[in-house]
C-alpha cells in the first residue's frame, strides 16, 4: 500500500521515522493514516510505503507544472519554507519491484517503510533546478507559504527517515538531482 508524508504534521526538524506517531494536519493525511491502520489490522503481512513529492514524466505533478508555467510566465514565485525530499515515480516503482522480489525470496519484513530520493530541499530549490535543467529564462523567486494560500494545510517539514527500507530490503536511494535529470531528459525529448 502506498501512503504519504502528509500523515505527519510537518512541525518536525529531524526526519520522521516509520515508528513515529503521526498527526495529520489535513483530511488527505487523516484518510491516508486511517487507510494504513486498516491495512495493518486486516493483514499482518502488509507493507506500507510512505513517499513524498512524487513526480513523473506522466500525469500532473510539480515538475510538469513548473515546466508549463516557465513557458507561460516571465516570473514565478515558489514557496521556500516547505522542506522535503522529491521522489521520482520511476525510482519508486523500481524500489517496489525490488521489495517484491526480496519477499518472493523469503524476506519476512513487513510494516511501514519510508521511500524518497536522497537529499533534502525546498520547493523553491526544486523549481530552481528544474528551471536550470530546462534552460528557461523565467525568473524563479522565493515566497513564504503564508503568501500562497491553499485550500488544505501542507506540512512545512516532510523529510522522512528512509534507513529501514535500505536496511531491510537493500534499497539504494538515488540522489534527487540525478533522478530529476533522468525525468527531465524524458520530458524534454517528448
Amino acid at each position: 500500500t502506498l501512503s504519504t508524508d502528509y500523515v505527519f504534521n510537518g512541525t518536525g526538524s529531524v526526519p520522521y521515522s516509520p515508528e513515529m506517531d503521526s498527526e495529520p494536519i489535513n483530511y488527505y493525511g487523516f484518510s491516508k493514516k486511517a487507510g494504513e491502520q486498516m491495512a495493518l489490522a486486516a493483514n499482518s503481512q502488509t507493507i506500507i510505503i510512505r513517499t513524498s513529492w512524487v513526480y513523473s514524466s506522466h500525469g500532473n505533478n510539480f515538475v510538469k507544472t513548473m515546466l508549463r508555467l516557465m513557458k507561460e510566465r516571465q516570473e514565478l514565485k515558489v514557496v521556500d519554507d516547505q522542506i522535503g525530499a522529491p521522489t521520482y515515480a520511476a525510482d519508486l516503482a523500481m524500489a517496489i519491484l525490488s521489495m517484491i522480489q526480496s519477499l518472493e525470496k523469503g524476506n519476512i519484513h513487513y510494516g511501514i517503510y519510508h521511500y524518497s530520493n536522497a537529499g533534502v530541499i525546498s520547493w523553491y530549490q526544486f523549481a530552481l533546478r528544474i528551471q536550470e535543467l530546462a534552460g528557461s529564462s523565467c525568473h524563479v523567486l522565493p515566497q513564504a507559504s503564508a503568501n500562497y494560500p491553499t485550500p488544505a494545510k501542507r506540512p512545512f517539514y516532510s523529510v522522512m527517515d528512509t534507513s529501514a527500507i535500505q536496511k531491510d530490503f537493500g534499497i539504494q536511494l538515488m540522489d534527487w538531482d540525478l533522478s530529476l535529470q533522468n525525468c527531465m531528459q524524458v520530458l524534454l525529448n517528448q
